[in-house]
């Protein structure tokens, strides 16, 4: 019997609901392969702000850091749009990816064959397969760059900037990960246009000499975006800068059928990684009972791979086969029996 101490942070909008159905399903896990999971949950995002001031408590942090693993949920909302940039829920997010070293984003899109008619594509473009996985660099790019708003308030700018060292590890990382897979990264630059792009051309290039077994192609991100719906299969490991990653990993979501069935994992320096579902918090829709948690119950199997459980990973997944093979459906996912997100939860957990 192994022990893992999990950190839930349920966050804003439908986060406590789909976390919930994870939670359950992990429980579910625990029981039938003899583990203990210690769940501990905590705030971070808009509920953070609004208990504690801030969107990334102090406590919050000391116990992701301390943790095996991190099960979040989404955060933000229109309640918090007015804050100021530094307190807003997204800066917690942002926060908690650097305090715990998080440069490497995996998101993977698959085409359950139950879902084929949910995808916008043409039957004989899913025919030949959908299988990509995104990786994303997380804590580098525009996103964190200096930034400002000028004295006048009428010009803003935000700073593309990366380094060698961060292009060197998440290319490695993508390396690794198609050695595993079909052997083919195509990385995603801007490279006539951008001199980031051409410093991450560079270095990848670089770090392909230490992988001669791997096929290593350019591609620019508009380009990227077209292929992407145009002939998905023709990818296997997309290797993309933060901002680039961030846009084609939702394009990816919606070519599978729904966002609501991507996880992510993000993984770095620290012992704990972050799994997630790719979605944001859908206010829209919190507290109705009808968002999709198969995307979080995903993110859960990662992380069990991610923490040495790599046949409870299995059965989590192929629960979530059954459930959609038997002809279940939360209302994103088109026709079949309904259900909503505690069903779904409970359903997918009772087919472990």
């Amino acid at each position: 019997m192994s022990e893992k101490n999990i950190v839930v942070l349920a966050g804003d909008g439908i986060g406590p609901e789909i976390t919930a159905a994870a939670v359950q399903v992990l429980e579910k896990v625990g029981e039938k392969f003899g583990h203990k999971f210690n769940f501990d949950h905590k705030m971070l995002g808009g509920c953070a702000i609004d208990k504690f001031g801030v969107p990334l408590p102090d406590e919050t942090v000391e116990a992701c850091k301390a943790s095996d693993g991190v099960l979040l949920g989404a955060v933000g909302g229109p309640k918090w749009d007015a804050l100021p940039a530094d307190i807003r829920p997204e800066k917690g997010l942002l926060g908690i990816r650097k305090a715990l070293g998080l440069f490497a984003n995996l998101r993977p899109a698959v085409i359950y064959p139950e879902l084929a008619d949910a995808s916008p594509l043409k039957k004989e473009v899913l025919e030949r397969g959908v299988n990509v996985m995104v990786v994303r660099e997380l804590i580098g790019g525009i996103y964190f760059g200096p930034r400002d708003v000028l004295d006048d308030g009428k010009t803003a700018y935000d700073t593309e900037i990366y380094s060698e060292e961060e292009v060197r590890r998440i290319a490695k990382v993508a390396f690794d990960i198609a050695r595993g897979r079909r052997k083919k990264v195509t990385s995603v630059d801007k490279a006539n246009v951008l001199l980031s792009s051409r410093l991450w051309r560079r270095v990848t290039e670089e770090v392909h000499k230490d992988y001669p077994d791997v096929e290593l192609t350019h591609i620019y991100v508009d380009n990227a975006a077209m292929q992407l719906v145009r002939d998905p299969s023709q990818f296997d490991v997309l290797l993309c800068p933060n901002m680039f990653g961030d846009i084609l990993s939702d394009e990816a979501s919606q070519i599978t059928g729904s966002i609501g069935l991507l996880p992510s994992s993000s993984l770095g320096s620290e012992k704990a990684g972050l799994f997630e579902p790719i979605h944001g918090s859908a206010p829209d829709i919190a507290g109705k009972d009808i968002a999709n948690p198969i995307a979080t119950i995903l993110a859960a199997a990662m992380m069990l791979d991610n923490i040495g459980l790599s046949d409870e990973a299995r059965a989590v997944e192929k629960a979530v086969g059954a459930f959609l093979a038997d002809g279940y459906r939360t209302p994103d996912l088109g026709e079949g029996k309904r259900v909503g997100c505690a069903e779904a939860g409970r359903l997918i957990a009772a087919y472990i």
